[in-house]
């Protein structure tokens, strides 16, 4: 008689370091997936300690804390089989594991045998790696456990099918960046190939930091066709069915969910960057300043779509050389969302700082140190509104401004989170373009006026800076596929403007450390991922 074995996939969002608070997300998904009658229920890696945990491993007390958490799991769950991620130390090594629990015991316990140390994971410097495959039966059907990295590598499959099994089931706290989605399907199709089996692939949803994690959980069948993916960026909870007969196995085709387009997905991403971290941090919610510039148009749409408009403050800080139509398209965005607006004019404030600068710069000729200033005064406001109110204020610097230290350190650098982090300048346009499909939100003058500072009278961006898709081109070679200056000017780029570029990357090493975190959305952040130190005598050419 054929068997089937009903599966729910909780694609979930999980806190770091709440193992209580995990442990009930996951008592409550088990308790669904059973009144929808499955018969196993998976969970992301290192579900009870939320990913990435980081130096919360070496704590002493964190295998004292799993352990209890395991037992009261093996004392409340439903009659029902669960797998899921933890820390587990014995013998005095630390692993990255995966348990399988069923009728009040821990059946079985799998460590991952790939540890990836490279781009924003340092896992070797938490875990000892597993050497060994782990199958479950569950009504008949063999499965393999493997976590994360193992899935692409070869060995973990090739192991699972020379111990029988029947299909391979892949937990994961896979973080997001774009394009990453189809690569992860394109890899387990292969693998699934290759091992003749299934492949159930179940993601972590939510933000962490600087890490985004997508979901878009999927399973294909042994010939890679895809029988289900989840929706990204949402948690569910949601069952698919395996089934086996004599001759064959396969994942009955449940719903498939349509891949986001660039645009949506950044977009989506960013949302949840900024709910999951105004919330799991306690702020009362966020403000920034809106200069009637697009970053600060598009950060104010983010806010207000991640958290409600009545939780986001924009404050319009004017200066002599502040346009009106950056006053009026301001006011009409914050008019449009619904937010709190106020205006705070920072001439006094600057006028106040020169008068007591003048006797100490002296016949000085005026320049980046007055425009700076004014920076400065609105980071002041700022950060004093945020002292009083409690709310975390937002800033709006670019990767592409971040790169090249288009920005003020303690200006408009000041802030607690930074959402364009990651974002290239031609992205924001993108993105800002994208978000006015989905309602009005950003006046079209935004958008379509030439980028400025208003630092100075008629700045534009290009004044000191190539033409933002010249100069993004030039940073994502350098910055995310790290090509040498010689590389990029023999793609075409004229080399005056390459090694002008390359400089100011370099140079500005020292005011990234000191930037706002912001979520990862390329494959190259200026974060966990492109560590350099900021003293050195590199050379750019090479």
């Amino acid at each position: 008689m054929p068997s089937q074995l009903h599966i729910a996939l909780a694609q979930i969002n999980l806190r770091v370091g709440d193992i209580s608070g995990n442990v009930q997300r996951v008592l409550d998904a088990a308790q669904q997936a059973y009144q929808q009658q499955a018969d196993l229920i998976v969970f992301p890696e290192l579900t009870l300690c939320g990913y990435p945990a980081q130096d919360l491993l070496l704590r002493d007390s964190m295998q004292l804390r799993i352990e209890n958490a395991l037992q009261q799991l093996c004392q409340e769950l439903p009659d029902i089989q669960v797998i899921l991620g933890l820390p587990w130390s014995q013998e005095g090594m630390r692993y990255n594991s995966c348990a399988h629990i069923h009728q009040g015991k821990v059946k079985h316990l799998y460590f991952k045998q790939f540890l990836p140390n490279y781009a924003v994971f340092d896992e070797q410097r938490y875990f000892a790696a597993g050497n060994t495959s782990c199958i479950i039966e569950c009504k008949g059907i063999k499965l393999a456990l493997s976590i994360c990295e193992d899935i692409w590598h070869d060995s973990p499959m090739l192991q699972a099918k020379k111990q029988g099994a029947h299909a391979l089931i892949s937990i994961n706290a896979s973080p997001y960046n774009y394009g990453k989605q189809q690569e992860r399907e394109m890899l387990v199709t292969r693998q699934a190939k290759q091992g003749s089996m299934p492949v159930i692939y179940l993601n972590l949803v939510g933000g962490q930091d600087e890490l985004v994690f997508d979901g878009n959980s999927f399973a294909c069948n042994a010939d890679g066709n895809l029988a289900y993916r989840a929706p990204a960026f949402k948690e569910t909870i949601e069952c698919i069915s395996l089934q086996k007969t004599a001759e064959t196995l396969a994942i009955n085709k449940h719903k498939i969910a349509a891949p986001l387009t660039k645009a949506a997905s950044v977009y989506q991403a960013l949302v949840l960057a900024i709910q999951d971290y105004v919330q799991y941090n306690g702020f009362k919610g966020v403000l920034l300043g809106l200069s009637g510039g697009i970053d600060s148009a598009l950060v104010l749409a983010l806010a207000s779509d991640a958290l409600g408009a009545d939780k986001v403050e924009a404050v319009m800080m004017p200066y002599h050389y502040t346009a009106q139509i950056s006053q009026d398209d301001a006011a009409e965005q914050a008019n449009t969302l619904g937010v709190k607006y106020q205006v705070a004019p920072i001439a006094p404030m600057v006028e106040a700082f020169l008068q007591t600068l003048t006797p100490i710069f002296g016949a000085q000729p005026k320049g980046i140190t007055e425009e700076n200033l004014q920076a400065r005064c609105r980071g002041s406001l700022l950060m004093a509104m945020s002292n009083k109110t409690g709310a975390l204020v937002l800033t709006t610097s670019n990767k592409s401004e971040t790169a090249v230290g288009y920005s003020t350190l303690y200006g408009d650098m000041a802030g607690g989170f930074a959402p364009l982090k990651d974002v290239p300048k031609t992205l924001v346009f993108e993105l800002a373009k994208y978000r006015n499909t989905l309602g009005k939100c950003i006046p079209e003058r935004v958008i379509s006026r030439p980028p400025s500072a208003e630092l100075s009278p008629d700045q534009k961006d290009e004044d000191s800076l190539p033409a933002y898709p010249v100069l993004d081109e030039i940073l994502r070679l350098y910055v995310d596929d790290d090509h040498s200056a010689n590389d990029i000017i023999a793609r075409g780029f004229a080399p005056e403007i390459v090694m002008k570029v390359l400089r100011l990357v370099d140079i500005n090493e020292y005011k990234r450390r000191q930037a706002a975190v912001g979520p990862r959305i390329t494959k190259r952040s200026f974060s966990l991922d492109r560590r350099y130190p900021i003293t050195n005598a590199w050379r750019r050419g090479e």
